[in-house]
């Protein structure tokens, strides 16, 4: 095997050319694998983030009459102790309102939160432009489009309408920029507890929401979720079950980006295999020589399968290296107006590692024709035609 070894190299080092020719082909292959690869990776994971990144991915809602959860700390610590998948949760208490302003009355979704465990779905903190979250009673946040309609100022005491004729003062602390205008304009954020005064929900909630590890077990989670907890009223939902349009796409450029990359490597393989292949017409008079001394047929096959393998590892790091520096060069030249990239760059090891296994397996294995030609080589017949 190591005389194998050896003399594989040795061929290799004779014919630079050709030896350099094949590399960048595998090499070309790869980093084009590892391109596509990595742009639909981060294409996707920009759709799943814009989309339901700041959102809940699993929602809990009531449909009795009241549309209210009660009892939703034994809900809610349920859950955390059965589902590992989940790793933020918080409750809301949401309710349609109107407020008024200098005679003027807009329309509203009162959104009462735990601050700080809403802040992890919803990112409240980081949205703050301007003034501070809510902490007392009768404090709450607008968004940045309301407070331009409506000229509300940070310390301005508005009255607000419940949509069942009670009223109440509340005063504006702060603006949020969640990025969407409908919510800037539609949310008012405010706490838990005066949402649930306002409203008269006593001590329930409306909703129960979660995000998760991997957001695409999100229909898995629900349907736990959905067998443990025994309520009727109970209604589980997910963000899977809500975006079958956007999972057909993202289904649709995993297919694409799959059937690209496996016609690039059938291509790589084809080309390795028939360039190995003119090498064993090349090299069978030296072929015939070994084993007119004594090399077995077992033994000529494995410098084909050696210069294979070189060849594969040559080209898996030089296609890793060109294919990172595709997508960094990518992401540096397709700019949106903001001057942030168009597709973010995403880097996933385990896809990389595996496209670079693929790469080698695929030249080995490219490699078993011409080895077996190789091995039928008669060295009487060889040095005759010579």
């Amino acid at each position: 095997m190591k005389l194998a070894f050896q003399i594989a190299t040795r061929f290799l080092k004779s014919s630079k050319g050709q030896t350099i020719l094949i590399a960048l082909g595998i090499a070309i292959g790869v980093s084009v694998q590892i391109f596509i690869g990595s742009l639909i990776q981060g294409l996707q994971k920009s759709l799943v983030d814009t989309t339901i990144g700041n959102q809940p991915q699993i929602t809990l809602t009531s449909n009795n009459e009241e549309k209210l959860i009660a009892d939703y700390d034994e809900i809610v610590e349920r859950i955390s102790e059965n589902e590992e998948e989940v790793i933020n949760l918080s409750v809301a208490a949401d309710g349609p309102a109107l407020i008024s302003k200098d005679d003027e009355t807009y329309s509203i979704l009162l959104r009462g939160f735990n601050i700080e465990d809403a802040d992890k779905i919803f990112n409240i903190k980081e949205s703050l432009v301007d003034g501070t979250l809510p902490e007392n009673e009768g404090e709450v946040l607008i968004g940045v489009d309301l407070k331009e309609e409506a000229g509300i100022s940070i310390g301005d005491e508005i009255e607000l309408l419940a949509n069942f004729g009670d009223t109440a003062t509340v005063t504006v602390t702060g603006f949020f920029n969640l990025g969407v205008a409908s919510l800037n304009k539609s949310w008012t954020i405010t706490n838990l507890e005066t949402a649930q005064n306002i409203f008269s929900y006593d001590d329930q909630v409306t909703s129960i929401n979660m995000q998760l590890k991997d957001v695409f077990l999100a229909d898995t989670v629900a349907d736990s979720i959905n067998e443990r907890e025994t309520s009727e009223t109970l209604v589980v939902d997910n963000w899977k079950a809500q975006n079958e349009e956007l999972l057909s796409g993202l289904n649709g450029q995993s297919v694409s980006s799959i059937m690209i990359q496996v016609f690039v490597m059938i291509s790589v393989l084809l080309g390795i295999a028939s360039i190995l292949a003119i090498t064993v017409v090349q090299k069978s008079k030296q072929i015939g020589i070994l084993k007119a001394m004594g090399i077995k047929d077992k033994d000529s096959s494995l410098i084909f399968l050696f210069q294979g393998l070189l060849l594969g590892v040559l080209g898996a790091i030089l296609g890793v290296a060109l294919g990172l520096l595709l997508a960094f060069t990518f992401t540096k030249f397709a700019l949106n107006p903001d001057g942030t990239p168009v597709v973010p760059l995403f880097i996933d090891p385990i896809f990389i590692t595996f496209s670079a296994v693929i790469a080698v397996a695929a030249s080995v294995i490219a490699a078993l024709i011409p080895a077996r030609t190789s091995s039928k080589l008669s060295p009487i017949e060889v040095i005759r035609n010579a």
